[in-house]
């Protein structure tokens, strides 16, 4: 039998190896979570518009937003040039802006009301969203979370927005609203760390800014995470309005809102705004 070189392998050895190889070659090309999701919610979100109702009279509506050019934040990102256009869209339809807070206690009737909210308190929305805002005359809230104010967002400072940042947002006719100290899933953690999350965020923006925020989004803002409990902590903490993500499958005493998302084509967003989306929510 021929000797084996040195250090290499024949038979079972040889084929452990090929497949080893070929799987770290494989490895990068596996779509990730975020990918998967993303994926997911552009195809969901094309067929329910596919099967929208082309002639349903338009009602008031809260948009959720995330980011508008912050790449980073996937499919919560929409690109500035497509909110632009999305502002103008609604214009186009015969929507008018107002607070969120009008369309949530009925105050502005049952017409074409639109309300523009964003999550998160990102920096692209200071520097891409409110130029635009601000041409069109529309009412905004930004819901912050407290410790990345403060400190920044672990995955870059600069992504979100500070306190001197925020100073420039109320500035520019923007509202504060709390998005929690941490960003947890309210629901997932105690009540008592619910109270902590929703009171030392709304202390933290009336020590940091002045202003006492009486509206809260929930992080996440599916029917999963959010209890009776922690709705019963907002109120305590002094809270007025929960905001939501579905419209129909909201936890109960939560205010809906429609979340747009980096893949919704003007074709999408119409869709969004006749509710196409309604029962629909963002896959995690």
């Amino acid at each position: 039998m021929p000797a084996r070189g040195r250090g290499r392998l024949t038979g079972a050895g040889a084929r452990r190896g090929a497949r080893a190889v070929a799987s770290r070659a494989v490895r990068p090309l596996l779509p990730t979570r975020a990918n998967v999701a993303s994926l997911r919610t552009r195809v969901e979100r094309a067929r329910l518009a596919a099967r929208a109702p082309q002639a349903r009279l338009p009602r008031p509506r809260i948009l959720a937003y995330h980011s508008v050019g912050t790449w980073q934040w996937g499919v919560n990102d929409v690109a500035p040039a497509r909110f632009r256009s999305q502002i103008e869209q609604a214009l186009s339809l015969g929507y008018r802006f107002v607070p969120p807070a009008c369309i949530a206690d009925g105050a502005g009737g049952n017409g074409a009301l639109l309300a523009v909210t964003f999550d998160d308190g990102m920096r692209s929305v200071l520097d891409n969203a409110a130029p635009v805002l601000a041409d069109y005359g529309v009412p905004w809230v930004v819901f912050v979370v407290t410790d990345w104010a403060e400190h920044g967002h672990p995955a870059g400072r600069e992504l979100v927005l500070d306190w001197p940042a925020l100073e420039r947002v109320l500035a520019l006719g923007g509202t504060i609203g709390s998005h929690s100290v941490s960003h947890p899933d309210f629901g997932r953690i105690s009540t008592a760390r619910a109270e902590d999350e929703l009171c030392a965020s709304r202390e933290a923006i009336e020590r940091s800014l002045g202003v006492r925020a009486t509206e809260f989004a929930i992080p996440f803002g599916q029917s999963t995470n959010w209890s009776a409990a922690a709705g019963e902590a907002a109120a305590r903490a002094g809270y007025t309005h929960v905001y939501a993500q579905s419209e129909e499958r909201r936890p109960t005493g939560t205010i809906a809102r429609t979340f747009i998302t980096r893949h919704d084509t003007p074709q999408v967003f119409a869709a969004a705004l006749s509710g196409a989306f309604d029962s629909w929510e963002e896959w995690h």
